[in-house]
């Protein structure tokens, strides 16, 4: 029971349809029903919709908390919405919906960015050893011969010792793939434009002399005008035989065109969990490269991660309620170099 005078903020779920289903659990409500005014059941799927219940709750509304598939705010969603003071969005990036009406009048953004990095880094890792290893390789063959073999003639050059694991962007993943790479015996090299001290232990490099260099390569740059394509014809060139390209980022960071002639002669192998366009034609060749592992955009949180981001949104939301600073809050300017 809460006091006839209730301050807690007034909050309303705005997020496309059948999220809140996969992102809140039954505590999960129940922790948003004690820590803010808020109907946990009402989702608003479109808040240009002319619904009264979901009017009445967005001109009340103190906070969002939005995730996939919310509407974009734009002033007249904002005009609509005059006690509205912060979004807390419980997935990944808010450009989809944060607009420069938002921070034209002053709202604060907070992101569970942070939680989907894990499962993407986590992801990456088993890539890493799973291609050091040839592991795509040996049960393929494995499964033509079905017989005795000289594995360990044929795996002479195979194994994770003092590879060289080359990072392309220290984005959050990025950051986290590094952390998950220090338990193990590699040497780590890293290209970030925007990076002037690496972390211990990581060597600060040129594109291009990443690409020479590496034996895996992983991409983990946000989608932006300049990093449209940056892994193009001289980078896939200067990658010596048999190195693998993982791409968990965004499938316009490569050049399709001109990597497939390079997994089409099985000079370079390739872990790819996006692609450019996001599906593949049915008549793709990387459905059925042996070289190629190709997965459908699942790197992020999926099933019972998405909880992890929700617990993140919700501490945020906690914080707000105390009165405390978020801890993952976005600014503008933030998205200018960030997915």
């Amino acid at each position: 029971m809460h006091p006839a005078t209730d301050n807690r903020p007034a909050l309303l779920l705005a997020m496309g349809p059948d999220t809140a289903d996969r992102l809140l659990t039954d505590a999960h409500r129940q922790r948003l029903a004690a820590l803010t005014r808020t109907d946990p059941h009402l989702v608003a799927h479109d808040l240009t919709a002319p619904d009264a219940r979901t009017a009445a709750a967005l001109a009340e509304a103190e906070l969002l908390l939005t995730g996939w598939g919310a509407t974009p705010l734009t002033t007249e969603v904002l005009d609509r919405a005059p006690r509205l003071r912060a979004v807390v969005h419980a997935a990944g990036s808010v450009k989809h919906h944060i607009t420069d009406a938002c921070w034209d009048r002053g709202l604060r953004v907070t992101t569970a960015a942070a939680a989907n990095a894990l499962p993407v880094a986590e992801y990456t890792l088993a890539a890493i050893l799973f291609a050091g290893k040839q592991v795509l390789r040996s049960a393929q063959r494995y499964a033509e011969i079905r017989t005795d073999h000289a594995w360990l003639t044929e795996s002479a050059a195979w194994g994770n010792h003092r590879r060289t694991i080359g990072i392309v962007g220290a984005s959050r993943i990025g950051r986290r793939v590094i952390e998950l790479l220090r338990p193990f015996d590699f040497e780590i090299l890293l290209y970030d434009p925007y990076v002037t001290t690496p972390p211990p232990g990581v060597e600060l490099t040129g594109l291009d002399d990443l690409c020479a260099r590496s034996t895996v390569v992983s991409v983990h740059a946000p989608q932006l005008p300049s990093t449209y394509r940056m892994i193009g014809p001289a980078q896939l060139a200067a990658m010596p035989d048999g190195t693998t390209l993982i791409n968990t980022a965004r499938g316009s960071l490569i050049d399709e065109t001109a990597l497939l002639p390079h997994l089409l002669s099985g000079r370079l192998h390739a872990t790819l969990d996006v692609t450019d366009p996001e599906l593949p034609p049915p008549d793709s060749p990387l459905y059925a490269l042996p070289n190629v592992l190709l997965t459908p955009h699942v790197a992020g949180s999926l099933g019972n991660e998405l909880h992890r981001m929700t617990d993140q949104a919700l501490e945020e939301v906690e914080r707000y309620v105390r009165g405390e600073p978020f801890v993952e809050e976005v600014r503008a300017s933030d998205l200018q170099r960030s997915a």
